[in-house]
């Protein structure tokens, strides 16, 4: 994987990513020549990988010294900005960072039930100050997750809390079980061929179609075929894997492959971001993780 180092004067422009379907050509680089392909592992190896290990899973604001503070959202009655700052471990703002998947930073604006979610780029002020613009549309828990890699380090940094959207709301439980491995937005259809294991070196595949059941032709979207997060559904872990190799087209689908390393077995629900047409679709599967002993 190509990785830029930058600083914040190379800020990418936010884009806000909302649920379904969304024109983002912002985020589709004028060529593919930074187009993340890892190479298949060679009989015995275990397969590139484009950066090292998260550390952190998003359910603590504070991991190895690095700290985020000053964390705001916007009501549920309109959009607004999420808003927030990470402090490096001396306690000032942290303003240099190495881009992971085209951008300085990622953030997941996700609800607590898992049944909204949000991705977004946002944009770094001299103060070190991150602003993204985030229509939330519903009150409840909503969990904040910034994931990036701090200028020099060689793993992600994954941290995150919750607030408070003031409102009534209901909790939706999470789709678990066999058909919760589908995800459909009328335009393209996702489905699970297989869960995960636990284990440094996993694979997790996902067959897409359009709504006649016809392979697609995925478009490039943030330097890689497919963007897949989630969140494990007992503990809300933060995962956030990728494509291994390029797509493979069949006569029924188009099928992706991705590197996983789970540590913890259960479900996860994870959310899909794919380019179809030139249009960002967003569909979510939950996916069983067992461990290594469940599976044999």
């Amino acid at each position: 994987m190509t990785r830029r180092t930058t600083s914040l004067l190379a800020a990418a422009t936010a884009t806000v990513l909302a649920l379904g379907l969304s024109a983002c050509a912002s985020d589709e680089p004028p060529e593919d020549a930074d187009r993340i392909t890892l190479t298949p592992a060679e009989d015995g190896g275990s397969g590139a990988q484009p950066v090292g290990n998260p550390v952190g899973d998003g359910t603590s604001a504070e991991v190895e010294g690095y700290r985020m503070t000053d964390v705001r959202l916007p009501g549920a009655d309109g959009t607004g900005d999420v808003a927030f700052r990470i402090l490096d471990p001396s306690g000032a703002p942290l303003m240099t960072y190495t881009e992971e998947q085209t951008k300085l930073l990622h953030l997941y604006v996700v609800r607590d039930d898992l049944a909204q979610f949000r991705h977004l780029h946002p944009t770094l002020a001299e103060d070190g100050t991150w602003t993204a613009r985030v229509d939330l549309g519903t009150p409840g828990r909503w969990r904040v997750v910034a994931e990036l890699i701090p200028q020099g380090a060689t793993n992600p940094i994954v941290l995150g809390t919750t607030l408070e959207v003031p409102g009534e709301w209901t909790p939706v439980d999470v789709p678990r079980g066999e058909a919760a491995g589908t995800g459909d937005d009328g335009v393209v259809r996702a489905r699970l061929q297989a869960g995960a294991e636990v284990g440094p070196n996993g694979r997790l595949r996902l067959r897409l179609t359009d709504a006649d059941g016809e392979p697609v032709a995925l478009g490039s979207y943030l330097g890689t075929s497919a963007h897949l997060t989630g969140f494990a559904v007992d503990s809300r872990g933060f995962v956030h894997v990728h494509p291994y190799g390029a797509p493979e087209v069949a006569d029924d689908g188009t099928v992706i492959t991705f590197h996983t390393v789970f540590t913890q077995p259960g479900d996860y629900r994870l959310f899909l971001q794919v380019r179809v047409d030139g249009l960002l679709h967003q569909l979510a599967v939950t996916a069983p993780v067992t461990a290594p002993e469940e599976a044999s």
